[in-house]
């Protein structure tokens, strides 16, 4: 199963593409602006079965005014679409990118963990 994986924003979208197995992706052009219209032509063009879209909801888990406006793009999408669209918590995915690079996490005070290393 072909699946589209956005990362929505008001400006841009960010957009990777997975294998027909639905193992591995592969990054594709950011869609700019964002427009349900771009996303609908990378469905048709990739013969794409699920539309992914990253939900940024807060570490609370509340939603906050972003992710409100994801909501209503993936309504968008449902409307021009024939198959499923689904909103994904991202708060996870996020913090493991974060890890990943020794980024200190979104929010919360103290250093990379490269920092803290070498601290030590």
């Amino acid at each position: 199963m072909r699946i589209l994986a956005l990362d929505y924003g008001t400006a841009r979208t960010g957009c990777a593409i997975s294998d027909p197995s639905g193992t591995l992706s592969t990054p594709l052009p950011v869609i700019e602006p964002s427009e349900a219209r771009s996303v609908a032509e990378l469905v048709a063009k990739y013969e794409v079965e699920r539309v992914v879209v990253g939900l940024p909801l807060h570490l609370s888990g509340e939603e906050g005014s972003q992710a409100a406006l994801t909501r209503t793009f993936c309504t968008e999408l449902e409307a021009i679409l024939n198959i499923p669209v689904e909103a994904y918590d991202e708060r996870l995915t996020t913090r493991m990118a974060e890890a990943s690079r020794g980024a200190p996490s979104a929010g919360l005070p103290g250093r990379s963990s490269r920092d803290r290393r070498e601290r030590r």
